[in-house]
């Protein structure tokens, strides 16, 4: 350990208002890009109270929605292992799903599939 302070891996409270400060980051390489360094390229935009890491996308939670909007305007599209993030917030990424996705009822709250090569999502 490096004496730093390691984030919780929460991302998902129940405060209704913590949404509008978490961001998702798809399309992330997890087999090279791990949790140590999203939280160093995202913690630039203000302090990470929470930062989860899955199977090719992850979530950070920030102490403000302000922090939130600041990282997806400075980190959608950026390439980090070869690929480009798809960072967005998530009040406005579920909300996307609900109207676009036809798996997002299959799969709730969040589909990991990629919306804009998804033949089931481009063609509805």
């Amino acid at each position: 350990m490096t004496g730093k302070t390691q984030t919780s891996n929460v991302t998902n409270k129940n405060d209704p208002k913590s949404i509008n400060s978490r961001v998702f980051i798809g399309n992330l390489n997890t087999a090279i890009v791990k949790k140590v360094d999203i939280e160093a390229i995202f913690s630039k935009y203000g302090k990470i109270v929470g930062c989860s890491v899955h199977k090719g996308y992850a979530f950070v939670q920030y102490m403000s929605e302000r922090h939130a909007r600041a990282a997806v305007a400075g980190e959608n599209a950026r390439i980090i292992a070869g690929q480009p993030l798809d960072s967005d917030c998530v009040q406005r990424f579920t909300r996307n799903l609900i109207s676009v996705c036809p798996k997002s009822d299959i799969m709730p709250p969040y589909c990991t599939h990629n919306l804009w090569t998804c033949e089931d999502c481009i063609n509805s």
